[in-house]
């Protein structure tokens, strides 16, 4: 199994955002981030050919980076995942990657620095972030038998900057 990590498109500012009262959670992309992101996501076909699964964060910017990456894969189905979610515990992922165990390459859009500790403890089996995703950035890992910390190998990091140039 392969494992695109990719981390949501800019965002509207946190202080900014939260002068409107509305629950962070609901913090959207920016027009940039949304147009940025969408060169990504080109990038990110031309480097995996297809998606069996796309998971997002419950989070309104990521799943609004989600449906801008379904859009470039023939639009294939999104699934909310709790496990994205910021602070959720990394084994809850895991469990639930497990469950795709017939999925040859899964998609999971989150945010810093969960999906960077995420991919440390399952190439390292480290529970810290060494790997820090930009945003819009995305990684592929693979595993050779079943998901567990420490047991994915990383093919390729590529920050948001690279994958537009891909893109072209």
């Amino acid at each position: 199994m392969q494992l695109l990590v990719i981390r949501h498109g800019d965002a509207v500012g946190r202080e900014a955002f939260a002068e409107t009262g509305e629950d962070d959670a609901l913090r959207p992309l920016t027009a940039d981030g949304a147009r940025k992101m969408e060169r990504n996501a080109r990038a990110l076909r031309r480097a995996v050919d297809t998606l069996d699964v796309l998971a997002a964060s419950p989070l309104l910017r990521a799943a609004q980076t989600a449906r801008i990456v379904a859009a470039a894969y023939d639009d294939v189905e999104i699934t909310t995942v709790p496990a994205l979610a910021p602070d959720s515990p990394l084994d809850d992922f895991v469990a639930w990657l497990r469950q795709r165990r017939e999925a040859e390459v899964v998609a999971a859009v989150g945010h810093e620095p969960h999906l960077g500790t995420l991919v440390t403890w399952l190439v390292a089996g480290v529970e810290e972030s060494r790997t820090p995703l930009r945003k819009g950035g995305a990684c592929l890992l693979e595993f050779d038998g079943r998901p567990r910390p420490g047991g994915a190998r990383l093919h390729w990091a590529l920050t948001p900057a690279l994958l537009r140039l891909i893109a072209g």
